[in-house]
């Protein structure tokens, strides 16, 4: 089974055509700072390779779909009952629908939703303190980037031996963390929707609900004129000025002396920082950290100010290695008591081994 992968982010498009069960990559591309994903899926080139099902690692579709399903009418409708919660991701996701039911007319879509490796969270994890007719509504953490940190938690442990206590750092334009212990997700910075957590390219982290309200009230902004705001002026652009809040555009700002820039960095290591501290306390001991992510895997300067003061926890980098190695590998220093990784993600192989399970459980059936 060939099973094409489209991984939409919210500032690229990665895809992989994958021969499964054998998970061989029969082709593979990428586009950087899309602006229209429809023109981009256009672009897509897989050769005379013949596609049976595209595979999506969709994002949000409420407590129903926190798991692998075939797309249909009732996953689409979801998909769009939950749009105002993740307005950048939901949107990309229903217009790649569309644009593949053109392209490939009569193949299998498939949606692997990212909340399914979290929901392994316990309850005093995954729960807000909200009314309780809230929570029969389906407020509460979801947890997203599901796919990624499933794959750096096999593949940090298949690199170190063991699985133990991990933090999972994905480092880009959209960022979270995740605390994984013995291979399962215990808590993750998203939560209802993918705004919560740490700061994104445009899109704010955490922020307390009534600084929302008060601003709607002062100034007479609706709901959307907030979301808009919000999911597409907030986060690491609101803070440095640099517009779209690209990470490598924002150390760049920052080298050439921009304050505003390298504020923002400060606040995106502090958050990182704060959020390894608080993990390793939920964990109760911590046993490595992997970074990922476009700026995760390949930024030696934010990885050195992520771990910077973390030596009581037994976290030390070898410079050296932060700055100078490639591939998935280890940037700590020998006698670092925790183990710090940079490595690859590969969520499209994560979304492969779902689809060909949803597609060959229907099949049997």
């Amino acid at each position: 089974m060939n099973l094409l992968i489209p991984n939409l982010g919210t500032t690229s498009l990665k895809y992989q055509v994958l021969e499964m069960p054998s998970e061989q990559a029969l082709a593979k591309g990428r586009f950087e700072r899309v602006k229209n994903y429809r023109d981009a899926i256009e672009q897509i080139r897989t050769g005379d390779t013949p596609i049976d099902a595209v595979a999506f690692k969709a994002v949000h579709a409420g407590p129903q779909y926190r798991g692998t399903f075939v797309i249909d009418a009732e996953v689409v409708a979801a998909l769009r009952q939950f749009l105002p919660a993740a307005p950048a991701h939901n949107a990309i996701y229903l217009t790649a629908i569309e644009a593949f039911r053109d392209a490939l007319p009569g193949v299998p879509l498939v949606a692997a939703f990212e909340p399914e490796f979290h929901a392994t969270m316990p309850e005093h994890a995954r729960l807000y303190g909200v009314p309780a007719a809230w929570l029969e509504d389906g407020v509460a953490k979801y947890g997203f980037h599901g796919a990624s940190h499933q794959y750096i938690g096999e593949r940090a442990a298949a690199l170190l031996g063991r699985q133990g206590r991990l933090v999972s750092c994905h480092l880009g334009g959209s960022s979270s963390m995740c605390a994984i212990h013995e291979g399962r997700s215990m808590d993750t910075t998203m939560g209802f929707s993918p705004q919560s957590g740490l700061e994104n390219a445009t899109r704010h982290g955490d922020l307390d609900v009534f600084a929302v309200l008060y601003m709607m009230e002062r100034h007479g902004w609706s709901t959307e004129e907030v979301r808009q705001q919000l999911a597409k002026g907030g986060g690491l652009a609101g803070l440095s000025g640099v517009e779209g809040g690209d990470l490598r555009d924002i150390e760049a700002a920052a080298a050439s002396g921009s304050r505003r820039a390298q504020l923002a960095l400060d606040v995106f290591a502090y958050e990182v920082r704060k959020t390894i501290g608080a993990y390793a306390a939920a964990m109760g001991g911590l046993d490595a950290v992997a970074f990922t992510g476009g700026i995760g895997e390949n930024s030696a300067r934010l990885r050195a100010a992520c771990c910077r003061g973390l030596d009581f926890l037994g976290i030390r980098l070898d410079p050296e290695r932060n700055e100078y190695s490639s591939g998935d590998r280890l940037v700590s220093a020998d006698d670092s008591r925790v183990a710090v990784l940079a490595l690859a993600t590969n969520e499209e192989l994560i979304v492969a081994r779902r689809a060909y399970r949803c597609l060959t459980s229907a099949a049997a059936a």
